[in-house]
């Protein structure tokens, strides 16, 4: 019995040997995906990083990764080893024949996943502990945080690893040992050479892609506004994954049998072999070619996305915060209580002070009031304030600003415009005509454009939900009397609106919030016991040291997330192409051998392979191309959720995702390609 024992660890060893070729980038995909686990469950467990400010962000960022990335590895193993075990069926028949009952042949399998599984996942985890620190170095640069001394090894996580994989790992050996109790000794002789019938041409099949594809795309480059893709976003990823499988399995089908039927074109050498044998094989090659396609566009959109986000933080946050002190009030400016109506210039006057009795020195100030509110544009010059008015599909909400010449001045630098009653100059939004009306009923305001003027950030980078459209007027009168009409038209009216922009000399940095806090905030701060200033519904302060410090830690974590799954769905295209690739390799050679023996020279050969590997490799990615190009318009309403508003940047972003992808699938298509050709040839 020992001996016996002592055989199955052998036997599974050199097994592993023998088939390293399918082993061996399975046990990377256990290193990687460890690896990256690990990672970032280390910087979810970090106790020196939990007092940092905007960690929470990141935090919650390599939580939702750590999920994302358990369910993906469930998935990419378990695809894995469903190809493993149809390349060892076989052998797996022989030992049967040969005297092995399934009980022996079970634990030769589970000797194999264990040096598989431990071995990947000691070597994933010593991989994480060598790029942790690195990792963390990088993600603290993204996020502009304090680099910290050292980095010590995370033992939760050390743990958290071992058991999520172990689990994924017994999960696949007990669908394998349940595959070989199903199993008979000839149904797994024959496992591995069970070929694909002829595919039938499916018309319906066809029709439901050619619907859901459509239907998706047409989600993606109609929606208008952030809420709106925010809400169908997901319904048109589905639709276009459904699509994408439905027209990879049937129209591939059907053009291939239209090419099959041309003789000019299939009765060549390299058209003939490759035509014909991924015709035989589509219902499999359908699946993986989606699979490819799929994953690829998902890593494009979130490289791209993330990158931008990033990338305009940035302005972002200068057109939020255009002060190192930014107040901002709500108020009505028709009602008030014993206090008072509302004193704006009292407020910033008594800020004034508290900052200079702090210490600080106060470079310069600003004041200005806006009235803002939604309504809906049912035509390019007409807006409705009713949000629920009937209108025509072209009809949109959008945000509406309005503030005085001279507030504009005051922000942009430029000189004050010269408004009569009545007329408007935009600043921000697209061209408007000539005259531009808001009506409520018979209650209506119109103003004559004058012109477009310099934009002004901190009206078009706003966390708005729809699209926002700033007009200045003449004076303050005119702004009041906007704030009007909205009162009159609304049940719920909007507020009045106030701005207070404080500079500082020299600006300030994480160093500084402390204490700014306590000027505004903290016990005997500027809040505590304030009068004079009468009433108001709300008044807030807002830091941009504190909103560069979350921004760049929410956008730093969103761009780190999105390149550790880009990369772990990147492992995993390329782990379904090499094994698509090695498959269909060791189905060709007995075809290819025996048409060299009919005559087909070594050069026709690779001529045939160059041409059958082109039309299965980049077929996917040229769709995934289309799905990235009908999918933008999507991904700037999204970003426009996050105040991103530079579309220019989006479109930079995205290119240059999509080349960069182009590259590197390019290098695993010569890869594998010589791969193949080594198999069949």
């Amino acid at each position: 019995m020992g001996k016996r024992m002592s055989l199955y660890p052998v036997l599974a060893a050199q097994n592993l040997v023998k088939n390293r070729r399918f082993y061996l980038p399975y046990a990377l995909t256990i290193v990687g995906t460890s690896a990256a686990f690990y990672i970032m469950s280390a910087l979810v467990f970090d106790p020196g990083a939990q007092e940092l400010r905007g960690y929470q962000y990141v935090q919650s960022m390599m939580v939702i990764g750590m999920v994302v990335a358990t369910l993906f590895t469930a998935g990419i193993l378990f695809y894995t080893n469903s190809f493993l075990m149809k390349q060892r069926k076989k052998e797996l028949g022989f030992y049967n024949i040969l005297g092995m009952g399934k009980r022996h042949i079970a634990a030769i399998m589970a000797f194999e996943s264990l040096f598989v599984g431990v071995g990947g996942v000691v070597c994933g985890l010593g991989a994480g502990l060598l790029l942790h620190r690195l990792v963390t170095l990088l993600l603290y640069r993204m996020v502009r945080f304090a680099v910290p001394f050292g980095v010590a090894a995370s033992f939760p996580a050390f743990l958290l690893t071992i058991v999520i994989f172990g689990v994924l790992i017994l999960a696949t050996l007990l669908t394998n040992l349940l595959r070989v109790r199903l199993s008979s000794p000839m149904e797994l002789l024959r496992g591995g050479n069970v070929g694909e019938r002829e595919p039938k041409t499916r018309g319906l099949l066809a029709i439901v892609g050619i619907v859901t594809l459509g239907g998706g795309y047409y989600i993606a480059i109609t929606t208008k506004d952030a809420i709106t893709a925010l809400g169908l976003y997901f319904v048109a990823v589905i639709l276009v994954i459904i699509g994408t499988f439905c027209l990879f399995t049937a129209v591939t089908i059907a053009v291939l049998k239209l090419l099959r039927k041309n003789k000019r074109f299939y009765y060549q050498t390299g058209h003939f072999i490759g035509v014909s044998g991924m015709l035989y094989r589509m219902k499999r090659n359908a699946v993986g070619l989606a699979n490819i396609c799929i994953l690829s566009t998902m890593v494009m959109v979130m490289l791209s996305g993330t990158l931008s986000l990033y990338l305009g933080t940035g302005e972002i946050i200068a057109a939020q915060y255009p002060a190192d002190v930014n107040m901002t009030g709500q108020y009505d400016p028709f009602t008030s209580d014993e206090a008072g109506p509302f004193q704006p210039q009292v407020l910033l006057d008594k800020s004034v002070q508290a900052l200079q009795e702090a210490g600080y020195q106060v470079s310069g100030v600003t004041s200005l009031r806006y009235a803002t509110f939604a309504a809906l544009q049912t035509g390019a010059g007409d807006f409705a304030l009713d949000l629920a008015a009937e209108a025509g599909p072209e009809a949109t909400r959008r945000t509406v600003y309005f503030i005085s010449a001279d507030a504009y001045a005051a922000l942009t630098g430029e000189a004050a415009p010269e408004l009569e009653e009545g007329e408007a100059l935009v600043c921000v939004g697209e061209t408007l005509p000539e005259t531009v009306t808001f009506r409520d009923g018979a209650l209506e305001a119109s103003y004559r454009v004058t012109g477009r003027g310099v934009e002004v950030p901190m009206f078009n980078w706003t966390p708005d939900e729809y699209d926002p459209i700033c007009l200045v007027v003449s004076d303050e009168a005119a702004v009041e009397a906007a704030y009007t009409l909205q009162y009159t038209a609304y049940d719920v009216p909007y507020d009045m609106c106030w701005r207070g922009l404080i500079g500082i000399e020299g600006g300030t940095s994480d160093s500084d919030i402390d204490g700014l806090n306590q000027v505004f905030w903290y016990e005997n701060g500027l809040f505590d016991g304030l009068d004079g200033v009468g009433y108001y519904y709300s008044v807030s302060v807002d830091l941009k040291a504190v909103a560069e410090s979350d921004g760049y830690a929410m956008a730093g974590g969103f761009l780190f997330l999105g390149i550790f799954l880009g990369l772990i769905f990147l492992m995993a295209t390329v782990l379904i192409i090499y094994y698509k690739q090695i498959s269909e390799g060791y189905e060709d050679r007995s075809r290819f051998e025996i048409m060299q023996k009919v005559g087909l020279t070594r050069a026709e050969v690779k001529a045939s392979i160059r041409g059958q590997v082109l039309m299965v490799f980049f077929l996917p990615i040229a769709v995934a191309a289309i799905h990235i190009l009908f999918d933008f318009n999507m991904v700037v309403k999204l970003l426009e959720l996050f105040s991103l508003r530079n579309v220019p940047l989006t479109a930079i972003c995205t290119l240059d995702t999509v080349l960069v992808f182009f590259i590197v699938y390019g290098v695993v298509y010569l890869l594998t390609a010589r791969t193949y050709y080594k198999i069949v040839s």
